[in-house]
């Protein structure tokens, strides 16, 4: 059995995490200094339309516009039937204002992405309310649950033109707690579009519930055995929601905290829960595994390292392969991680071990929230595999770029650095007018051009260029700045010179012209 732990001690940060025994099973935490955007539903305006991208961008009143696909626009914002997406241009809109909700929040330098497809999440079900293609149940239902499901289903009184999905939590639920979800659904898209209808573009119509409600929502099913809560106000809030819910069968599982240990250290999951912040995650048999994220992928590196569990080099492989699946699959939950994922497993000869990896991989993903797709392993001995983005990663949250490196985690050494900055004085010197050049560094690069290199910086200095190398205390390599200062040009000079040049011309010209004359005598 599970339980789950709410810890809001610290106003800025609100954690949850659930468990089995004392091993950490899932974890989401909210900041209140990173609001996250996903699900959130806007009244947008069309502010460009490309078709070379079969897309549109929607200024929804962030900084980043927007990006809506052709194929995520509703038939109901378009004035004629459309054939095909790329027949869509500006005429094809009956106005430039648009409801659209986020299907994935801003990263890096991409703006948001965007669907007219409105979801609405109910604590048993789906609401599509304008997209009636989606009708059924979840994918994770199976067996004699699913075909009372599908009886249920047929009874709920949905209207035309909307879809539903049902989620694994109605399981065992009557058909009257299903309707009562379903009604509460439809009163809340009545909501979205009055209000809708009085708003002036851009507006947010609806925010995505915090992290309290999405968790009761999203987590709740009956093998949760307990609900600990170590803040009274928010003990109140998770009651009064479970109570408007009906939901009695949790409303005493919700209990407050009051240890004199704080909630999560009683339950030894601090410790697993900074796992999700390192990028080596230790195995307990001595090897690791080690994660970076790029703006195209997920890399995860497994390691034997000290490790020396088995007969053979392929036995022994094998089992690190074995237990980094295990803790590959939670960091995933941890962390999580959305879209293209790459696993570079220690090299295994034997198919069978591979395909074990494979379905062992597949076990460990099948509760997991996010849809998940795993390919084969490949002759290189990667794994690729795709796992959904439900919220903002653990890494867009909770991390910025680093001010010093730029996010690449390396840096240049001083010796090529200084290097670098000697070629590019060199450069600047070589340009027309260059008087002087201003060298701003850290102080050990100064040293460097200055002891090291002061031949070369003489030899630019006997050009009657003046370079000025000043160490900055407060600057740190791989930062520095070069400025260059151009010869003064004096215009009286100019002038006199344009006169005596203007003079020899007409001199030389009177002199041909005599001369002419004389020919012709």
């Amino acid at each position: 059995m599970k339980k789950m732990l709410i810890n809001a001690t610290q106003s800025v940060e609100v954690r949850i995490a659930i468990i089995k025994g004392k091993q950490l099973y899932d974890l989401d935490i909210e900041n209140t200094y990173y609001k996250k955007k996903k699900s959130n539903i806007y009244i947008g305006k069309i502010s460009r339309i490309v078709p070379s991208l079969e897309a549109v961008f929607i200024d929804y009143g962030s900084d980043k516009h927007g990006f809506l696909p052709f194929k995520d626009i509703a038939q109901e914002y378009l004035r004629d039937t459309i054939t095909h997406t790329k027949l869509i241009n500006k005429f094809s809109f009956k106005n430039k204002n648009i409801i659209v909700q986020i299907n994935k929040e801003e990263r890096a330098n991409k703006g948001a992405s965007l669907t007219t497809f409105i979801s609405l999440a109910g604590i048993y079900l789906i609401l599509l309310p304008n997209n009636p293609h989606i009708y059924g149940i979840s994918k994770k239902i199976s067996g004699n649950a699913r075909n009372i499901l599908k009886q249920k289903l047929s009874l709920l009184s949905i209207p035309n033109g909307m879809g539903i999905i049902i989620r694994t939590s109605s399981i065992g639920k009557d058909l009257k707690t299903l309707n009562l979800d379903l009604q509460c659904r439809l009163k809340h898209w009545e909501i979205i579009k009055h209000t809708a209808n009085k708003k002036i573009s851009p507006f947010l119509i609806y925010q995505e519930s915090n992290i309290i409600i999405r968790a009761l929502r999203d987590y709740l099913t009956p093998d949760i055995q307990e609900i600990l809560i170590d803040n009274i106000k928010i003990l109140q809030t998770a009651k009064n929601y479970i109570n408007i819910l009906g939901h009695k069968d949790f409303y005493d599982k919700i209990k407050f905290y009051k240890g004199p240990i704080p909630l999560f250290s009683y339950y030894q999951i601090e410790s697993q829960i900074e796992t999700a912040f390192q990028r080596k995650v230790r195995l307990f048999s001595g090897g690791s595994i080690v994660i970076d994220s790029t703006e195209a992928l997920t890399s995860i590196d497994v390691n034997s390292s000290q490790a020396t569990k088995g007969a053979d080099i392929e036995e022994t492989a094998f089992n690190i392969n074995l237990e980094a699946v295990d803790e590959i699959a939670k960091q995933l939950r941890f962390r999580d991680i959305g879209g293209l994922i790459v696993i570079d497993f220690i090299d295994m000869s034997l198919i069978t071990h591979q395909l074990t990896i494979k379905k062992r991989l597949q076990a460990k993903t099948k509760k997991d929230r996010a849809k998940i797709q795993i390919n084969h392993i490949s002759r290189f001995g990667l794994l690729e595999m795709s796992r959904q983005r439900l919220h903002s990663s653990l890494k867009d949250s909770s991390y910025y770029i680093c001010p010093r490196c730029g996010g690449n985690g390396f840096l240049r050494n001083n010796k090529s650095l200084s290097l670098s900055i000697l070629r590019l004085i060199e450069e600047q010197s070589f340009k027309n007018q260059t008087q002087e050049i201003y060298v701003t560094v850290p102080i050990k690069i100064a040293n460097y051009l200055l002891k090291e290199q002061k031949q070369v910086i003489y030899a630019i200095q006997k050009r009657n260029i003046k370079i000025s190398i000043v160490p900055d205390t407060k600057l740190y390599t791989p930062n520095y700045y070069i400025m260059r200062k151009k010869k003064q040009i004096n215009k009286k000079n100019i002038h006199l010179k344009i006169k005596k040049i203007l003079y020899n011309i007409v001199v030389m010209y009177n002199k041909i012209l005599c001369f002419i004359k004389q020919c012709f005598k």
